[in-house]
């Protein structure tokens, strides 16, 4: 717990976290994350590096290689079970630490989280969106639970581990020169994938910002 500010943290990084990646893998996964990820990068341009923020075992960075597969990719992740099956990825930058800590290196075009957001303390969200934003170069995507306001909800038996709010709207109301690209759902009876009931919504950065 010493290495992380909050008892959600200290959740995923334990045995939780450890059967959270156990449970996340097979082709399925990164075929629907192929599927979202086509229609969120065709509103895009020349993007050459990007970032994921809780990236877990790596199936959105998989189904990324596939679609981009020049572009530079570099993952942050606390878990370590996580942590070693990305390690296991060909040129892929793993940054092992807390978002709440993380100060970038250098900017990214392509910044995202994919279900990462939900399961932060919201007392702590601004130095979240703090580090999506100074990370990314161009575009920033959330792809999380959405509600019009901030809400909890129990999470696999546990409580205060899932909050659901506008995090694009946060986004948005904190940093003026973001606006909104285009957003989308993916529903998990889906004829096709396997998708979890998730709203993404693709925001940029003013090109002279």
């Amino acid at each position: 717990m010493s290495r992380y500010k909050t008892e959600q943290e200290a959740f995923w990084t334990g045995e939780f976290g450890d059967l959270y990646t156990e449970r996340n893998q097979g082709e399925r996964a990164i075929a629907a994350s192929i599927a979202m990820f086509s229609r969120i990068f065709s509103c895009t341009n020349d993007i050459h590096s990007i970032f994921e923020f809780g990236a877990n075992r790596g199936i959105n960075l998989m189904a990324i290689k596939s679609i981009l597969p020049e572009a530079e990719l570099s993952a942050l992740e606390i878990n370590q079970k996580a942590i070693a099956e990305l390690k296991l990825f060909n040129s892929l930058k793993v940054y092992e630490e807390s978002i709440y800590n993380f100060h970038p290196d250098y900017q990214r075009d392509f910044v995202f989280t994919r279900g990462v957001l939900i399961h932060l303390n919201p007392e702590r969200l601004e130095q979240a969106y703090q580090a999506l934003y100074i990370t990314s170069k161009r575009y920033i995507c959330v792809a999380e639970y959405y509600n019009p306001t901030p809400v909890e909800v129990e999470y696999r038996g546990f409580s205060e581990k899932l909050f659901k709010r506008d995090f694009a709207g946060d986004l948005l109301d904190r940093y003026p020169d973001l606006r909104l690209l285009d957003y989308g759902f993916t529903y998990r009876r889906d004829n096709n994938f396997e998708f979890a009931d998730i709203t993404w919504f693709l925001l940029e950065k003013a090109q002279n910002s």
